[in-house]
Protein backbone atom coordinates (compact mmCIF):
# COMPACT_ATOMS: atom_id res chain seq x y z
CA UNK A 1 0.00 0.00 0.00
CA UNK A 2 1.36 3.42 -0.99
CA UNK A 3 1.18 6.08 1.73
CA UNK A 4 1.83 9.79 1.24
CA UNK A 5 4.08 11.37 3.88
CA UNK A 6 3.33 15.09 4.07
CA UNK A 7 5.34 16.18 7.13
CA UNK A 8 8.49 18.31 6.72
CA UNK A 9 12.04 17.04 6.68
CA UNK A 10 13.81 15.55 8.59
CA UNK A 11 10.74 13.98 10.24
CA UNK A 12 9.47 12.82 6.85
CA UNK A 13 12.45 10.50 6.39
CA UNK A 14 11.95 9.03 9.86
CA UNK A 15 8.27 8.37 9.15
CA UNK A 16 9.10 6.85 5.77
CA UNK A 17 11.51 4.45 7.46
CA UNK A 18 8.84 3.38 9.93
CA UNK A 19 6.34 2.78 7.14
CA UNK A 20 8.85 0.72 5.17
CA UNK A 21 9.54 -1.40 8.26
CA UNK A 22 5.80 -2.13 8.40
CA UNK A 23 5.86 -3.37 4.81
CA UNK A 24 4.22 -0.25 3.37
CA UNK A 25 5.38 1.92 0.46
CA UNK A 26 5.99 5.55 1.56
CA UNK A 27 5.83 8.44 -0.90
CA UNK A 28 7.69 11.49 0.39
CA UNK A 29 5.93 14.79 -0.20
CA UNK A 30 6.73 17.38 2.51
CA UNK A 31 4.19 20.21 2.29
CA UNK A 32 6.34 22.64 4.29
CA UNK A 33 9.99 23.34 5.00
CA UNK A 34 11.64 24.97 7.99
CA UNK A 35 13.63 28.21 7.82
CA UNK A 36 15.60 29.46 10.83
CA UNK A 37 15.12 33.12 11.76
CA UNK A 38 17.42 35.62 13.45
CA UNK A 39 15.10 36.23 16.40
CA UNK A 40 16.76 37.58 19.54
CA UNK A 41 17.28 34.88 22.17
CA UNK A 42 17.01 35.42 25.93
CA UNK A 43 20.00 34.93 28.20
CA UNK A 44 19.78 31.68 30.19
CA UNK A 45 20.48 33.43 33.52
CA UNK A 46 17.24 33.89 35.42
CA UNK A 47 15.26 31.42 33.33
CA UNK A 48 13.30 28.68 35.08
CA UNK A 49 13.15 26.38 32.06
CA UNK A 50 12.21 25.86 28.40
CA UNK A 51 8.82 25.05 26.90
CA UNK A 52 8.97 23.29 23.54
CA UNK A 53 6.01 22.50 21.29
CA UNK A 54 8.03 21.08 18.40
CA UNK A 55 11.41 19.51 17.79
CA UNK A 56 11.87 22.25 15.18
CA UNK A 57 12.38 24.75 17.98
CA UNK A 58 15.30 22.68 19.21
CA UNK A 59 16.65 22.24 15.67
CA UNK A 60 16.57 26.00 15.14
CA UNK A 61 18.59 26.55 18.34
CA UNK A 62 21.05 23.89 17.23
CA UNK A 63 21.48 25.47 13.80
CA UNK A 64 22.17 28.79 15.49
CA UNK A 65 24.68 27.01 17.77
CA UNK A 66 22.82 28.38 20.79
CA UNK A 67 21.31 25.28 22.35
CA UNK A 68 24.27 24.62 24.68
CA UNK A 69 23.38 27.78 26.65
CA UNK A 70 20.12 26.20 27.82
CA UNK A 71 21.01 22.54 28.43
CA UNK A 72 21.12 22.89 32.22
CA UNK A 73 17.51 24.11 32.38
CA UNK A 74 14.43 21.91 32.90
CA UNK A 75 12.56 21.37 29.63
CA UNK A 76 8.82 20.76 29.15
CA UNK A 77 7.98 19.08 25.85
CA UNK A 78 4.64 18.76 24.09
CA UNK A 79 5.01 14.98 23.67
CA UNK A 80 7.32 11.99 23.91
CA UNK A 81 8.82 12.46 20.44
CA UNK A 82 9.84 16.04 21.19
CA UNK A 83 11.11 14.93 24.60
CA UNK A 84 13.33 12.34 22.93
CA UNK A 85 14.73 15.04 20.63
CA UNK A 86 15.49 17.20 23.68
CA UNK A 87 17.30 14.35 25.41
CA UNK A 88 19.29 13.63 22.25
CA UNK A 89 20.29 17.31 22.17
CA UNK A 90 21.69 17.06 25.71
CA UNK A 91 18.86 18.10 28.04
CA UNK A 92 18.81 15.96 31.19
CA UNK A 93 15.67 17.24 32.93
CA UNK A 94 12.84 16.61 30.46
CA UNK A 95 9.12 16.25 31.16
CA UNK A 96 6.66 15.34 28.41
CA UNK A 97 2.96 16.13 27.99
CA UNK A 98 0.67 13.84 26.01
CA UNK A 99 1.17 15.35 22.56
CA UNK A 100 -1.15 18.38 22.39
CA UNK A 101 -0.59 22.03 23.24
CA UNK A 102 -3.45 22.04 25.73
CA UNK A 103 -1.92 19.23 27.76
CA UNK A 104 1.46 20.98 27.71
CA UNK A 105 -0.13 24.14 29.10
CA UNK A 106 -1.78 22.11 31.86
CA UNK A 107 1.50 20.36 32.64
CA UNK A 108 3.48 23.57 33.03
CA UNK A 109 0.70 25.35 34.90
CA UNK A 110 0.32 22.49 37.36
CA UNK A 111 3.84 21.21 37.89
CA UNK A 112 6.42 23.80 36.95
CA UNK A 113 7.56 26.41 39.45
CA UNK A 114 6.39 29.93 38.72
CA UNK A 115 9.10 31.92 37.04
CA UNK A 116 10.33 32.93 33.62
CA UNK A 117 10.36 30.39 30.78
CA UNK A 118 11.80 30.46 27.28
CA UNK A 119 9.59 29.28 24.43
CA UNK A 120 11.45 28.83 21.09
CA UNK A 121 8.48 28.93 18.72
CA UNK A 122 7.45 29.13 15.11
CA UNK A 123 6.36 32.44 13.58
CA UNK A 124 2.82 31.08 13.29
CA UNK A 125 1.41 29.11 16.21
CA UNK A 126 -2.03 27.65 16.86
CA UNK A 127 -2.08 28.57 20.57
CA UNK A 128 -0.97 31.72 22.41
CA UNK A 129 1.09 29.81 24.95
CA UNK A 130 2.45 32.85 26.86
CA UNK A 131 -1.06 34.22 27.33
CA UNK A 132 -2.42 30.82 28.36
CA UNK A 133 0.24 30.42 31.08
CA UNK A 134 0.13 33.99 32.38
CA UNK A 135 -2.96 33.20 34.48
CA UNK A 136 -0.98 30.61 36.47
CA UNK A 137 1.84 33.05 37.21
CA UNK A 138 4.27 31.83 34.55
CA UNK A 139 6.07 34.47 32.48
CA UNK A 140 6.89 33.05 29.05
CA UNK A 141 9.39 34.73 26.74
CA UNK A 142 8.59 33.60 23.20
CA UNK A 143 11.21 33.92 20.46
CA UNK A 144 10.09 33.05 16.94
CA UNK A 145 13.19 31.07 16.02
CA UNK A 146 11.85 29.45 12.86
CA UNK A 147 9.15 29.71 10.23
CA UNK A 148 7.43 27.00 8.23
CA UNK A 149 7.28 27.87 4.54
CA UNK A 150 4.48 26.24 2.55
CA UNK A 151 5.10 24.58 -0.79
CA UNK A 152 3.24 26.23 -3.66
CA UNK A 153 2.29 23.08 -5.55
CA UNK A 154 2.47 19.31 -5.41
CA UNK A 155 5.16 17.54 -7.44
CA UNK A 156 3.72 16.36 -10.75
CA UNK A 157 4.38 12.70 -9.95
CA UNK A 158 2.51 12.97 -6.65
CA UNK A 159 -0.37 14.89 -8.19
CA UNK A 160 -0.71 12.28 -10.94
CA UNK A 161 -0.63 9.39 -8.47
CA UNK A 162 -3.28 11.00 -6.28
CA UNK A 163 -5.52 11.78 -9.26
CA UNK A 164 -5.49 8.20 -10.58
CA UNK A 165 -5.85 6.56 -7.17
CA UNK A 166 -2.27 5.31 -7.01
CA UNK A 167 -1.91 6.43 -3.38
CA UNK A 168 -4.20 4.79 -0.84
CA UNK A 169 -3.68 7.09 2.14
CA UNK A 170 -2.00 10.31 3.26
CA UNK A 171 -0.66 11.09 6.73
CA UNK A 172 -1.65 14.52 8.12
CA UNK A 173 0.01 15.75 11.32
CA UNK A 174 -1.37 19.24 11.95
CA UNK A 175 -4.34 21.47 11.19
CA UNK A 176 -2.16 23.79 9.11
CA UNK A 177 -0.90 20.80 7.13
CA UNK A 178 -4.49 19.70 6.57
CA UNK A 179 -5.46 23.16 5.30
CA UNK A 180 -2.49 23.22 2.96
CA UNK A 181 -3.19 19.71 1.63
CA UNK A 182 -6.79 20.69 0.91
CA UNK A 183 -5.60 23.81 -0.91
CA UNK A 184 -2.92 22.06 -2.99
CA UNK A 185 -5.27 19.29 -4.08
CA UNK A 186 -8.16 21.63 -4.94
CA UNK A 187 -7.49 21.45 -8.69
CA UNK A 188 -5.78 18.06 -8.66
CA UNK A 189 -8.45 15.77 -7.25
CA UNK A 190 -11.93 15.25 -8.60
CA UNK A 191 -14.79 14.97 -6.08
CA UNK A 192 -14.71 11.19 -6.53
CA UNK A 193 -10.95 11.06 -5.93
CA UNK A 194 -11.37 13.11 -2.74
CA UNK A 195 -14.01 10.73 -1.47
CA UNK A 196 -11.78 7.73 -2.25
CA UNK A 197 -8.58 8.93 -0.58
CA UNK A 198 -8.08 7.97 3.06
CA UNK A 199 -6.52 10.59 5.34
CA UNK A 200 -4.93 9.42 8.57
CA UNK A 201 -4.89 12.35 11.00
CA UNK A 202 -3.18 13.07 14.30
CA UNK A 203 -6.35 14.37 15.96
CA UNK A 204 -9.92 15.49 15.40
CA UNK A 205 -8.75 19.12 15.29
CA UNK A 206 -6.29 18.18 12.56
CA UNK A 207 -8.98 16.51 10.48
CA UNK A 208 -11.58 19.32 10.62
CA UNK A 209 -10.41 21.30 7.53
CA UNK A 210 -10.32 18.14 5.43
CA UNK A 211 -13.93 17.24 6.15
CA UNK A 212 -15.02 20.70 5.06
CA UNK A 213 -13.21 20.22 1.71
CA UNK A 214 -14.95 17.03 0.66
CA UNK A 215 -12.62 14.40 2.16
CA UNK A 216 -14.83 11.85 3.89
CA UNK A 217 -12.52 8.88 4.50
CA UNK A 218 -10.76 9.99 7.68
CA UNK A 219 -8.98 7.84 10.26
CA UNK A 220 -7.98 9.38 13.60
CA UNK A 221 -4.99 8.22 15.65
CA UNK A 222 -5.98 6.91 19.08
CA UNK A 223 -3.79 9.58 20.65
CA UNK A 224 -1.56 12.33 19.18
CA UNK A 225 1.77 10.58 18.64
CA UNK A 226 3.84 9.12 15.82
CA UNK A 227 3.41 5.63 17.28
CA UNK A 228 -0.39 5.98 17.18
CA UNK A 229 -0.21 7.26 13.59
CA UNK A 230 1.80 4.20 12.58
CA UNK A 231 -0.63 1.88 14.38
CA UNK A 232 -3.60 3.49 12.64
CA UNK A 233 -1.90 3.24 9.25
CA UNK A 234 -1.03 -0.42 9.74
CA UNK A 235 -4.56 -1.24 10.91
CA UNK A 236 -6.02 0.51 7.88
CA UNK A 237 -3.67 -1.32 5.50
CA UNK A 238 -4.81 -4.64 6.97
CA UNK A 239 -8.47 -3.73 6.70
CA UNK A 240 -8.88 -3.75 10.47
CA UNK A 241 -10.39 -0.25 10.52
CA UNK A 242 -12.65 1.43 7.98
CA UNK A 243 -12.85 5.22 7.55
Amino acid sequence: MRVLVTRPEPDAVDTAGRLSALGLDPVLCPLMRMEVTKARLPEPDGLSGLIVTSANGLRALQQRQAISHYLSLPLYAVGEKTAQSAQAAGFTSVTAADGEAGSLIELVAGKAETGTYFYPSAEATARDLPKALAASGHLVIAAQVYRMVSELRLPDTVADSLARGGIAAALIYSRRMAELFAELTELVLSPDARRALTLICLSENTAAPLLSHGFVRVVLADYPSEEAMMAATLSFSRGQITP
